[in-house]
């Protein structure tokens, strides 16, 4: 079967939920036996995220191959339960650098070089090599019909309207119908207009996702079938739902796949979601019920965080548990108060960046330890661990990582200055390189130990794969100090301290990995899982 091509647009406003949507049609369209990948346009200039503020953009999530991607290729991942790549996201300014990079090259032999066609032939490039294996590519642009920055995508997905043909182009579009409290009144008039504007650049949406926070009557989505120009059974109302994982269940119920199948002139679609509805009962009304403290810094943007509160909920929809967030500022955590950790069934140390919030992390850290709570450290959880357990179990006051005191005499995290990267390739860091060249980036190889908590966590491997994304690591020369005071290293990769435990604590683990970017609905990561459930035993 030739690749036939989905392509999400959003209009009225962002943050209607575009990336759960394509998410969601992929997911129906995986579980109906197709073989289905994903791709994120985001029309921003930078190369990538990695650099952005978590406050600006949300979570950056990495790939197995070490790309640093928006956090929707993270919930494409959750929802069709597979890998992803560096090329299922790309953005303006790689799409421009790649071009000037031909143009210098002299491959354009002297054309003038110019949006159509160059930039949208480029784009196009670029989407039908992310589709080739596949039978359905589902492609989400970023950002609202009408963008400045969106025009040339627009205009690239038109062009492959064209070329292919409407049984391989299918072009779905998510709107806002809002609720007017004091009219007490559902409006369609911005639905309207964004399918309009959508119209006057030669895209006719096939089908609208009307997002809404009421159902919509027959009589509404019959408004905007016939204003939009679109099949009465091709308005698909997304009302606001319970979990985001009921999204794909409610399309159904919408009955999406019709229309779907109807456009590519294919039989009726057959999806089996049974297991996906047993886990999503699991969600909303779950058995038991367990309290983690989620001790980080940027709790003001809960998106900064988002892989790993959606693996929290896959562990409790696979243990049928609710598991309940308490979120604790890391900053304003000082000895005084340290009763915001009472009553907590398991503490969580998330991964970040810099020296804020740091010390109110290493208290929380502390009592984990001493009052033999369940504790999960992850990344900088994990180096945090070490500079808690060297302070207040070694006695040396000033331990502490190089990234927070370059000078330090005590430096338990520090930099290496060359490590091996995914390509097997040398890379040399220093304190002055560019963020982004000296991350130690995507899926690496870790060695477990025998009869330890993370090896009967992973079902007792031998070695394990996951994603990391940071600078700085444990430093070997204190190992030995460590080992004698009860601290065991678990896990090794090429030497570097990839995992540790205590001897002496009924579940105490940290790592340097990021174990949440391979969390899925349909199997949640092994450490996270296990974490939850000693925190259901405390």
């Amino acid at each position: 079967m030739q690749t036939k091509y989905i392509f999400v647009t959003g209009g009225v406003l962002s943050s209607l939920g575009k990336g759960i949507t394509s998410s969601s049609i992929a997911t129906l369209l995986k579980h109906s036996g197709f073989e289905v990948s994903i791709l994120k346009i985001d029309p921003y200039i930078n190369l990538d995220p990695g650099t952005m503020s978590p406050l600006e953009h949300g979570e950056v999530f990495v790939t197995q191959d070490g790309a640093e991607t928006d956090l929707d290729i993270g919930h494409y991942e959750r929802f069709l339960n597979k890998s992803l790549e560096k090329k299922n996201n790309f953005t303006t300014g790689q799409v421009y650098l790649s071009v000037i990079e031909k143009e210098r090259r002299g491959e354009y032999l002297g054309k003038t070089i110019q949006i159509v066609p160059h930039i949208v032939d480029e784009i196009k490039q670029r989407i039908r090599s992310v589709g080739e294996g596949s039978d359905f590519l589902v492609v989400e642009l970023g950002g609202t019909v009408g963008d400045m920055e969106g025009m040339p995508y627009l205009e690239a997905i038109r062009e492959m309207k064209h070329e292919l043909g409407n049984e391989r182009v299918l072009s779905i579009h998510v709107t806002l119908v809002p609720y007017i409290k004091t009219a007490e009144e559902l409006k369609t008039k911005p639905t309207q207009h964004s399918v309009q504007e959508l119209r006057r650049i030669g895209i006719s949406p096939q089908i609208i996702v009307a997002r809404s926070e009421k159902p919509l009557s027959k009589e509404l989505k019959r408004k905007i079938a016939l204003s939009c120009d679109v099949a009465d059974d091709s308005v698909i109302v997304a009302e606001d739902a319970k979990s985001i994982y009921q999204v794909p269940l409610n399309f159904l119920q919408e009955d999406i796949l019709t229309p779907i199948a109807r456009n590519f002139a294919l039989p009726p679609f057959k999806p089996n979601m049974q297991e996906w509805d047993l886990l999503v009962k699991k969600i909303i009304s779950p058995k038991e019920s367990v309290t983690i403290g989620f001790v980080g810094k940027y709790l003001s943007l809960k998106e900064s965080y988002k892989s790993l509160t959606e693996a929290l909920v896959h562990a409790g929809a696979n243990l049928d548990a609710k598991v309940n967030i308490k979120w604790i500022d890391s900053e304003n955590l000082e000895k005084t108060n340290l009763h915001e950790l009472e009553e907590l069934d398991g503490i969580l140390i998330p991964g970040g960046f810099g020296e804020r919030g740091v010390e109110g992390k290493i208290l929380a850290i502390q009592y984990a330890r001493e009052n033999k709570i369940p504790f999960l450290g992850i990344c900088l959880g994990m180096q945090l661990s070490i500079i808690e357990f060297a302070r207040n179990v070694l006695g040396i006051k000033e331990a502490t990582s190089s990234e927070f005191d370059p000078k330090t005499s005590h430096p338990f995290i520090y930099m290496i200055e060359d490590f091996i990267d995914q390509e097997g390739q040398k890379q040399i860091r220093t304190h002055t390189s560019p963020l982004g060249g000296t991350m130690r980036l995507g899926e690496y190889e870790c060695e477990l130990k025998e009869e330890t908590y993370i090896q009967k966590a992973y079902g007792n491997a031998k070695i394990i794969k996951e994603r990391h994304r940071h600078r700085y690591e444990a430093n070997p020369k204190y190992r030995s100090m460590l080992e004698e005071k009860g601290l065991i290293i678990s896990g090794e990769s090429n030497g570097l301290i990839e995992t540790l435990e205590l001897s002496d604590h009924p579940w105490f683990v940290a790592v340097q990995f990021h174990p949440e970017f391979t969390s899925r609905l349909q199997s949640p990561n092994p450490v996270i899982l296990e974490f939850v459930k000693q925190s259901l035993k405390h």
